[in-house]
Order: structure tokens, then C-alpha cells, then sequence
């Protein structure tokens, strides 16, 4: 059995980062953009009140005059230039007007026709946002899965489109004669195929394509046949038949190359990798949690390093344990776990049951809480790794 660290470090050395392609950027959210995408204006693009009121030159103080000479509203600049005495009503947003300098708010002045007069308790405040305040031309954004929050700055950036890596699309094989579809009438000796599920549901959330496979029989005949519908894919996950047992088929199938079988991990021993007709070709176990744990592992980080992350493995956190635990053996333990909410860092507690059949247990964990190989016994108060579900 290899560990987790070298498991992890053979699947990602077979997901190389897909080529890019130019997309929309109303169609960019959730992309990975693949180069850095350049400012073509400043922003602000002219220097701009921050507020309603008026532009002015000078320091102005109380009971100063100033005559009203125009107006200028967001998308409306005033033509001409402020002079001494002078003053521009002016909105949030407007560009302000040549040789002004300041812009007193609204509420501390009073307006009589085309004058205004400045009350007492003026506020201090220029309330004008310098050109380029927020970035310049030229600034950059760096590679990065764009969030809502990177579109609304490329757009203030002026770019329309950025180039993003393509999609991995991410086949998924169930395995076994033991399973049926959700909805249908299962035998008494039949289970629901549930893994595949929340693996799809993975995938695309970390930006990946998912394509649902009919289930594979257990016949070379028939994993072949649905293995071959796999053409296009960038990656193959099977799901059950990587272990040794007589149905097991998996790791017995044409044109497989194995990188690995088998790592020193609790749930998910029976784990595989490879590549199947030169596609990358990951086994997971067929227990549902074991199933599940693993595609957080390995499967995730392998669609992220396909998209061009260039961190893709799991980043652990810390949170302190509330009960004791017994010293680990000789495969690393991922533990379902709850989290609350402690002083200074999360509390984490382990549930009692660990079984990997245990789907229930693993809808309640917002944690795996991390038990390396062969560590020595926790007490409640020490922190320990976590990764968030």
C-alpha cells in the first residue's frame, strides 16, 4: 500500500492542464481564467464626487457664498470650469468639474435661488475619488476560478472576455449487478446507485463537465461497452469493482495502465489509478463514504490541476478536538466530523460510528477530520487538521 501523499501526487501527475478557450464573460462565472487579464481604463476614469452636493474651489468655511453656475450628474459631466465663488451642483458619481477641489454635502449647505450659503459645523471632507483610485491601466488580475466578485471587476476593467482553460469532462461509471437507478423498483438483493450522485454534484461545483454513465454490469462484456462511452472524456471514474474480489472488473480491464492500486487510507483502500487508452482513469471504492472521501482526495484535485490550478490538493485547516481519541494505526483516518464554533478556531468533534457504509453519518459532517498514520493518541483541547465539506 503507498500513502495518500504519493496517491494524490501519482493521480495528479496524470491530469495535465487542458488547453483555453475565449468565453463571454457573461458566461465566465465559475471559469478558470488561465492568464491574467489587463485594465484598460482607470477606475474611477475621471476624478468623482463620493457625494451629493456641491463643487467648489478653495477651503471655503462657514457663511461663505458661492453662486451656482450648473450641474453635474453621473454620466452628465459639467463643461466648464469652477472659479473662485463659483459652485457646481454635483451627484455621486459625476465626474467634477475643472479647478475644483472639494465637494461640501448637501446637508451643510442652504440654497437660495442660484446661491448657496455654507452652514456652521462644515464638514472636513474632499468627498472626491481621485482618477485611478481603484486601479489603473495596465493593473492585472491573476489567474484565478472567477467568483461574481472578479466579473464585476473585469467588467469595470472594460474586458468582455478572458481566456478560460476548458472544461474537464468527467465520465462516471457505477459498477456492480447489485445496483439500480434512483426511482426504480429494486430486486430484494439490490441497492439504489448513490455515489455517482454526489460525485457529479462535485465535479461541477469544482468547474468540471459531468457525464453520467448507464451502470456497468458485472461482465467484461458489458464494462467494456459502457467504458466505451466514455469517448471524449478527459477523465474516467469508475465507481466499485477496484478491489479483488471474483466480480471485481475493474482493474482487470483491456488497455488499463495502472499507476497505482491500493493505499494505506481509512475509508478508501481499494483505490485505483491509471489510464485507459492514454485517458487518465481514476477507481474509486464502491462504499458509498469511502466513494465519496476519496473523490475529495482524488478526484477534485485532479479536475482542478485539469483546469490549471496550480495549488490543486486538499488544504487542511485546524480546529481544536472536544473529545479524547485513541492512537491511529497504520492507514491514514478521515473522520467525519461536526464543527462548531470555538475561541480563536473551530471545535471538531469525530462521530461515534465510522462505518463507510454510512451515508446518514456522512450527510451530518461538515468535517473529515484528519488522523495521519500511526498517530499517537489526541486528548480533548489539541488541534488537529480538518478539511471542510
Amino acid at each position: 500500500m503507498i500513502s495518500v501523499e504519493e496517491a494524490l501526487a501519482r493521480c495528479l501527475a496524470l491530469a495535465a492542464p487542458l488547453p483555453h478557450e475565449t468565453v463571454p464573460l457573461a458566461q465566465a462565472a465559475g471559469r478558470w481564467m488561465c492568464s491574467p487579464a489587463t485594465a484598460r481604463r482607470d477606475q474611477p476614469p475621471f476624478p468623482a464626487s463620493a457625494m451629493d452636493g456641491y463643487a467648489v474651489q478653495g477651503d471655503p468655511g462657514p457663511d461663505d457664498t458661492f453662486v451656482v453656475i450648473g450641474e453635474a450628474g453621473a454620466g452628465h459631466a459639467f463643461a466648464g470650469p469652477v472659479g473662485s465663488g463659483q459652485a457646481v451642483r454635483i451627484f455621486t458619481g459625476a465626474p467634477v468639474p475643472a479647478g475644483a477641489t472639494r465637494v461640501i454635502i448637501q446637508e451643510d449647505v442652504v440654497r437660495v435661488g442660484d446661491r448657496i450659503i455654507l452652514k456652521d459645523g462644515l464638514d472636513a471632507g474632499l468627498h472626491i475619488r481621485p482618477q485611478g483610485q481603484d486601479f489603473r491601466a495596465g493593473d492585472s488580475l491573476s489567474p484565478r476560478r472567477l467568483r461574481p466578485n472578479d466579473l464585476a471587476l473585469l467588467a469595470a476593467m472594460n474586458i468582455s472576455a478572458v481566456q478560460a482553460t476548458r472544461k474537464p469532462v468527467v465520465a462516471l461509471v457505477a459498477t456492480g449487478d447489485e445496483l439500480v437507478m434512483p426511482g426504480e423498483d429494486p430486486a430484494p438483493d439490490q441497492i439504489i446507485a448513490s455515489n455517482s450522485f454526489a460525485l457529479k454534484a462535485m465535479v461541477e461545483a469544482a468547474g468540471g463537465e459531468a457525464r453520467l454513465l448507464p451502470i456497468a454490469r458485472d461482465t467484461e462484456a458489458e464494462l467494456a461497452t459502457v467504458l466505451g462511452l466514455a469517448e471524449g472524456a478527459d477523465l474516467i471514474v469508475t465507481i466499485g469493482g477496484a478491489s479483488v474480489g471474483d466480480h471485481d472488473l475493474v482493474g482487470k480491464v483491456a488497455g488499463l495502465e495502472h499507476s497505482f492500486w491500493k493505499l494505506a487510507l481509512r475509508p478508501g483502500k481499494p483505490l485505483m489509478a491509471g489510464r485507459l487508452n492514454g485517458v487518465p482513469m481514476l477507481g474509486l471504492p464502491g462504499n458509498p463514504v469511502s466513494a465519496i472521501v476519496c473523490g475529495h482526495l482524488f478526484l477534485l484535485p485532479m479536475v482542478r490541476a485539469m483546469l490549471g490550478d496550480p495549488a490543486p490538493a486538499p488544504k487542511p485547516l485546524m480546529a481544536r478536538l472536544t473529545v479524547d481519541l485513541p492512537a491511529n494505526g497504520p492507514r491514514a483516518h478521515y473522520m467525519r466530523a461536526r464543527l462548531a464554533p470555538g475561541d480563536g478556531m473551530p471545535e471538531i468533534a469525530p462521530f461515534d460510528r465510522q462505518d463507510s457504509a454510512l451515508l446518514s453519518i456522512l450527510g451530518q459532517a461538515d468535517a473529515l477530520l484528519l488522523r495521519p498514520v500511526d498517530a499517537p493518541a489526541c486528548r480533548a483541547g489539541d488541534t488537529v487538521p480538518y478539511l471542510p465539506l
